[in-house]
This record gives structure tokens, sequence and C-alpha cells, in this order.
């Protein structure tokens, strides 16, 4: 194989033991499809690059191994092999490979990865993803209002805040399992509030 990056070899060999042939069945296969494949390691897992271009990728887990498609949204499937929506995210886009049994016929990989070639050589990118929906209106329970009264300057930073962080203080709030714990939470935000943080402010940079 050309064009083959150590750092693959080395995330092999840390693998798992089932994973092995896996990765390596696959990274065979994609450099025999596609000889023009240049390996490296992106977001600490393999990628396989076509014309400056990801393709596919691979990756190893504690019980499953999975191979993603970069356009695997733009891609045919006749067969109906390909996962998609939330479930790709995990899974890959052949879902959970266990062992070689559970990829797909050679023909039909093979088959996958000179459509992933042709894609790229026709300029193809990825799906833009769909706005999100307008968010729902929150509902702010009467005790958050008369709280953050105690302090105008809380209760500004609150009611100017965007719908998402409403909902982080919200969500905190009601999960809390007592009254006493709850008016602790309160107290916290207030504080919080009074120097326009938001509820995770800490993990903000």
């Amino acid at each position: 194989m050309n064009n083959t990056d150590p750092r693959v070899d080395a995330y092999i060999a840390k693998s798992a033991d089932f994973a092995k042939p896996i990765l390596e069945y696959l990274r065979a296969l994609v450099h025999r499809t596609c000889p023009e494949v240049k390996e490296t390691i992106k977001w600490s897992f393999p990628n396989f690059d076509y014309r400056g271009s990801i393709m596919c990728s691979t990756a190893s887990f504690k019980e499953h191994c999975a191979l993603n498609f970069w356009l695997a949204s733009r891609m045919s499937d006749p067969h109906h092999l390909l996962v998609t929506g939330e479930e790709k995210t995990s899974m890959g886009s052949l879902g959970k490979i266990k062992s070689l049994a559970d990829l797909p016929a050679e023909e039909h990989l093979v088959a996958f990865i000179k459509e992933a070639m042709l894609l790229i050589d026709n300029g193809v990118k990825q799906k833009k993803p769909e706005k999100p929906k307008e968010p729902k209106e929150l509902i702010v329970p009467d005790y958050v209002p008369a709280a953050l009264a105690r302090s105008p300057k809380a209760l500004e930073t609150f009611n100017n805040f965007s719908y998402s962080h409403k909902k982080d203080y919200v969500e905190w709030f009601e999960e809390a399992k007592t009254e006493a714990t709850r008016n602790k939470r309160i107290d916290t935000a207030i504080e919080w509030m009074e120097e326009g943080k938001s509820r995770h402010w800490k993990y903000q940079r």
C-alpha cells in the first residue's frame, strides 16, 4: 500500500483484538480501490483523504468499529446499507461493526468507495444542516421571576438571556428534589446573573 501513515499502524496496534482484522481489512480495501488515497490521523482516528478531501474514516471503540463516509448523505444506497440521521454519529455509516461478518459484501463496499471518489471529483459537498426550528415558548415557573425580583440586575440579565440560557437555569431549578435545594440554586443563580453569567459559565471561554 502506498501513502500510508505510521500513526495509523500505531492506532490499529493499540485497538482491541476484535477490531484489528476489521481495521486492517477496511484499510487495505480502501487503498486497493483508491490507489491515490492518503492516510492521516484527524480527530484521533484514521482518515483517508482523496485529492485533498476526506473520503472516509475508520474508528475502533470498546465493543465495535465504525466506517464513516464523509459524503454519505449524498451517496446512493440501493441496498439500504447506510445508517442515517442521529444514529450515524456514534455508529458510523454502516452501523456498529463487531466482526468482519457485520460488513456488507465487498462488492458493495467497493461501490461505496468508488462513489465517494466520484462525488469528490465532481466537487460535491456535504448537505448543509437544516436550520433549527423556532424554539417553543419557554414556560417559566412563577417562582422564578418572583425570586429574581430581589435583584433587579439579576432579573434584567435573565430577561435578556437567549432562550437556551433561560432554559438552562429553569431546568436546573426544576430538577431540584427539595425546596431547600431549589432555593439554594436560586440564590447562586442570582449571584451569577448579577455578574451577567449563564448557567454554564464555568465551561465557556
